[in-house]
């Protein structure tokens, strides 16, 4: 069963990985309270929001969280989802949805990935959700 310190340590494995792909140091961790373990990676000081991480036991979910739904323009709300749609397949190891009101880039992988596996889904993901936010910025209020 996943626990919130194995996923902690995991992380904190993965750290250093992480900051050589993100070129940055300024990488936290911080243990999100409930049921299932998560993890949020913050990146304070860096135009990047953070990733939060859980184990389900069957793989690691990555999930970006990019604005909230009640943010987009009613008038481009069509338009933006056939966009996302359409960019779907080509955004490299993301996919976007909507999650509890709010639009989210998210990625998953075997748990049994190696760390790089792990920092490269993570550091992608961080990458994705920049490009998503200026992609998108248009169709945002």
């Amino acid at each position: 069963m996943p626990t919130p310190r194995r996923l902690v340590a995991r992380l904190q494995r993965v750290l250093p990985l992480l900051q050589r792909k993100l070129l940055t140091e300024g990488i936290e961790l911080n243990s999100v309270g409930g049921e299932v373990p998560v993890v949020e990676v913050g990146i304070p000081g860096e135009d990047r929001d953070a990733i939060y991480v859980t184990d389900a036991g069957s793989q690691l979910l990555c999930i970006v969280y990019l604005w909230k739904t009640e943010a987009v323009r009613s008038e481009r709300r069509a338009e933006l989802m056939a966009t996302m749609l359409a960019l779907n397949p080509s955004v490299p190891l993301s996919s976007f949805g909507i999650v509890g009101g709010h639009y989210v880039l998210f990625g998953a992988l075997s748990p049994d990935s190696s760390d790089d596996d792990l920092a490269l889904e993570l550091a992608t993901l961080s990458d994705n959700g920049v490009d998503a936010g200026l992609t998108f910025a248009e169709f945002l209020e």
